[in-house]
């Protein structure tokens, strides 16, 4: 056929050299194992009809257009549309020009079409090219890049304290380490009626309520020890912070302790060296140490203010500020006395690794040094 054969061939002989000579490769469809509607015509689409937007010249090695193709059979598209209709589904919809947030599969397609990408082409083969590299253009989660320049040094110090080390050297017997941090604006929602679980149906949970007022839950979670500290309070700020310090290091064994390992964000309560300083002046033996910016994850009290949040103050039905008050107080003295050192496995090596992937995937640099 390619040096000018005979034409007149019968159309399976011919279906069969198109597939057999410029068949599909990996980035093309497979085909099923499966007979072939006979052909109902026999001459070639010129690119223009031909769905995949190949060239319709059979001289073209990625020839892969329909010649007479009957209507169980698939079409075939060469690489080169495929890179392409993948590279669209990978830009921003704004930055071209098109009214969306995100792309679904028949947006893409519509849009290969608006572009001449293609001649036809369905969301579901779409779905199908992009699902090969896991290309989710229509799927989106939180995201919040490291942007401390010391992010791995200030990371590394933190997870050494999870490890008992400091400074290379394994943590005392008289050492300990605590994780401190306020849940703020906790409301109290008083409800119009209340419905316990029923056979066959779930708890319900009117939509209106009254606003009672709001307060902040501080807590400490002594890392190695598994013990809770907490207060609540109307305002967070300085004096709230001092006060949950006070509390803590009013009791033994922190008292009379070699050190006391304070791990705080930078919140405004206990933000920069000045919080540092100011923290030594109040008790010689506490030493604070903050996270990097936005990575509260690394702070462990996080976990125990998730507990919380799920076995206390979901569904939120309180009569009063009193009540959430009580509850909250009532459940830490529950919850140490149930409660174990959480297994906390990411390491250095991990956090490594993590900060190397986050800069090859959006090619801003994270200082990687400990």
């Amino acid at each position: 056929m390619r040096n000018g054969g005979d034409y007149s061939l019968p159309h399976d002989r011919i279906r069969y050299r198109i597939l057999k000579l410029f068949g599909p490769e990996r980035f093309s469809l497979l085909l099923k194992a499966c007979r072939t509607n006979r052909s109902h015509n026999d001459s070639t689409c010129d690119a223009r009809s031909c769905p995949s937007g190949a060239n319709g010249s059979l001289k073209n090695v990625w020839l892969v257009c329909r010649i007479g193709q009957g209507g169980g059979d698939l079409a075939l598209f060469p690489p080169q549309v495929v890179v392409e209709v993948k590279a669209l589904a990978c830009q921003m919809p704004d930055e071209q020009g098109l009214p969306f947030s995100r792309l679904s599969t028949r947006d893409i397609a519509r849009e290969a079409l608006n572009r001449g990408i293609v001649a036809s082409i369905s969301g579901t083969t779409v779905w199908r090219w992009l699902s090969q590299d896991a290309i989710k253009p229509w799927s989106y989660r939180s995201w919040i890049s490291p942007r401390d320049p010391a992010f791995a040094e200030k990371a590394n110090r933190l997870l050494d304290l999870y490890a008992k080390q400091w400074e290379n050297q394994p943590l005392g017997p008289h050492d300990y380490v605590i994780c401190a941090d306020e849940k703020t604006s906790i409301q109290a929602r008083r409800r119009p009626d209340r419905t316990p679980p029923m056979p066959g149906q779930l708890r319900r949970v009117e939509s209106d309520y009254e606003r009672k007022g709001a307060l902040a839950y501080l807590a400490a979670w002594d890392v190695h020890r598994a013990k809770v500290f907490g207060i609540c309070v109307s305002r967070t700020g300085i004096d709230a912070h001092h006060q949950l310090v006070d509390h803590v290091m009013s009791q033994e064994p922190y008292s009379s302790a070699h050190r006391v390992f304070w791990i705080t964000d930078n919140g405004s309560s206990h933000r920069g060296e000045t919080s540092v300083q100011r923290l030594a002046q109040w008790y010689d033996n506490a030493i604070q140490i903050h996270t990097p910016v936005h990575a509260s994850w690394l702070n462990q009290v996080e976990i125990y203010f998730s507990i919380v949040q799920r076995k206390v103050l979901t569904p939120n039905e309180f009569e009063s500020l009193r009540a959430v008050e009580d509850r909250l107080l009532r459940f830490q003295e529950f919850y140490e006395g149930l409660a174990r050192p959480f297994d906390w496995s990411f390491s250095k090596q991990d956090l490594a690794r993590l900060l190397d992937k986050i800069s090859l995937t959006t090619g801003a640099p994270v200082e990687l040094a400990a």
